[in-house]
């Protein structure tokens, strides 16, 4: 056992340097890569933010950038969330702002931070130049990928002045991943799945995304890895016709479900030509919360604990059973 606990660290270290090694797309085009160094961050904006202490009145207009916050050990810095926060339940004591507000609710709460996404950093051009006109640190983060997600957890722990609990963060998560891998390493055959992200347009995700990693961490293989990204973005056009032609191959579907995609199994099973895939024919149709595989959160873990209790039941019963 000594011998275990004393590789453990070594073997983290080398997962998390494979994973910033690994290529992959960032979520949107446009969005430059983040960077961290002594002085302070650069955001995917851009923006170079010198750091001397951590921010200590935030308003985080994204759900992610919030749970993540929290799991900084944060809780009265955070001053304002957006309006479709669901976790953890403390953030839905806070005051909510929007980026559709007037510039002047934001100022009369005196943040000296607001974490955006690029979509509002680029969307929203009047409300960002008004808020660091008025003196407001501006940052736009969003990962698209798990080795970008580690990097922007280390970013969230500069800006809060936790380095040392985004470290924690990162060393918790490369853990549960490498403790998920060992057991899943021997399974074979693997079940071949397919993962919807959008039902209506029928697309996927792209190889590289958060939610491709939850899936092949536990143990699934992707059938539709030649999906090409659409637009940059971490969404994968595929449609139904290629949708159909591997049909034969699909042991399990899954679909995610959230904001982003708000489809019912019976939508799925029913979907003209659908019976040509055999897991709609078998009826191994299977929805996964959109937060849990999608979302750049420590909760990620839950979410590939979800996707392989459906493939794999027994053996992640047994991971279950060991963790408690």
């Amino acid at each position: 056992m000594t011998g275990t606990l004393r590789w453990q660290p070594l073997v983290i270290r080398i997962l998390a340097a494979m994973l910033l090694l690994a290529p992959g797309a960032v979520a949107d085009q446009g969005i430059l890569p983040l960077g961290i160094d002594d002085g302070g961050i650069r955001d995917n904006g851009g923006r170079r933010i010198s750091i001397k202490g951590g921010f200590t009145r935030i308003v985080s207009l994204y759900g992610a950038h919030t749970e993540n916050l929290f799991s900084l050990g944060l809780d009265s810095e955070i001053i304002g969330v957006s309006r479709h926060e669901t976790f953890p339940p403390r953030a839905l004591t806070k005051p909510v702002f929007s980026y559709h507000d007037d510039p002047e609710k934001f100022l009369a709460a005196h943040p000296d931070l607001v974490l955006v996404r690029p979509m509002v950093d680029r969307g929203y051009p009047a409300l960002i130049r008004r808020l660091e006109k008025s003196g407001i640190t501006v940052v736009s983060l969003q990962p698209g990928t798990v080795a970008e997600m580690l990097v922007y957890w280390r970013v969230l722990g500069r800006l809060a002045g936790r380095p040392e609990a985004a470290e924690g963060m990162v060393r918790s998560f490369m853990a549960a991943v490498e403790k998920i891998r060992q057991r899943t390493g021997a399974i074979h055959p693997r079940k071949r799945v397919y993962f919807e992200s959008i039902h209506s347009k029928m697309k996927t995700f792209a190889g590289t995304a958060i939610a491709m990693y939850a899936l092949e961490t536990a143990g699934g293989v992707n059938v539709a890895a030649d999906a090409r990204s659409s637009r940059g973005t971490n969404i994968a056009n595929y449609g139904k016709e290629r949708i159909l032609d591997r049909g034969g191959e699909i042991d399990v579907y899954l679909a995610q479900c959230g904001s982003m995609n708000q489809p019912t199994i019976a939508m799925i099973r029913e979907e003209p030509g659908f019976m040509a895939i055999r897991a709609v024919r078998e009826g191994r149709i299977h929805l996964v919360p959109e937060m849990l595989v999608s979302r750049p959160t420590l909760r990620l873990v839950e979410g590939i604990h979800t996707i392989g209790r459906i493939l794999y039941p027994r053996v992640f019963t047994d991971i279950d059973r060991q963790e408690q």
